[in-house]
């Protein structure tokens, strides 16, 4: 089982748009739990999350990247970076969506209107990051295979599962950039 990330310190990096390497754990020691950042923003340590906020979004994207970049590399596939993503997707899917359910969403709820609130946004966003964690179970499942040398019997399928999952991260991540943060004053466009 690896580790969980510490968003709050920076020390993650993901994918190859941030010169990251898919196999790099960190750049400045080993990672923290996302629940130290958590924990040092209610205990008044951690000013902004939405600094963390942006960092999980890039890494995220860093995500959807690299899981693009293989499914358009269907059949003939860099089995390392297979495995990578294999490793890497359920644990930060599963930290990311602690730190949001902790810290930003209450904070969000704080500064919803009594009508907005009957919307119930959050738990919809709740209800999408278990369905998201359970199909990156699958799509590392698919992976882990590839990576190590399964046949791709249907790379049309895989790559129909690699970019059902990916565009379904990006539209989340969309939807809080353009509803959840801006209202808790996070500015996250063109992060």
């Amino acid at each position: 089982m690896s580790e969980p990330h510490d968003f709050a310190s920076g020390s993650i990096e993901f994918g190859e748009s941030e010169g990251g390497d898919l196999n790099k754990e960190t750049q400045h020691g080993p990672p923290h739990s996302w629940t130290s950042a958590a924990s040092s923003r209610r205990a008044g340590t951690e000013a902004i999350p939405g600094e963390v906020m942006k960092r999980a979004h890039r890494e995220k994207l860093n995500l959807c990247d690299s899981l693009e970049s293989i499914a358009d590399a269907l059949p003939n596939v860099d089995l390392l970076k297979c495995l990578g993503t294999a490793k890497k997707i359920v644990p930060l899917l599963r930290d990311i969506h602690g730190f949001e359910e902790m810290v930003i969403f209450p904070a969000y709820e704080a500064h919803l209107t009594p009508a907005e609130a009957k919307l119930a946004s959050t738990s919809r966003l709740r209800v999408e990051h278990l369905k998201d964690q359970c199909f990156a179970s699958e799509v590392a499942e698919t992976l882990l295979a590839i990576g190590h040398g399964n046949p791709i019997e249907s790379p049309e399928a895989v790559g129909f599962m690699l970019r059902g999952f990916f565009e379904g991260l990006r539209r989340h991540i969309a939807f809080e950039r353009e509803h959840v943060l801006p209202r808790i004053a996070i500015s996250d466009v063109g992060a």
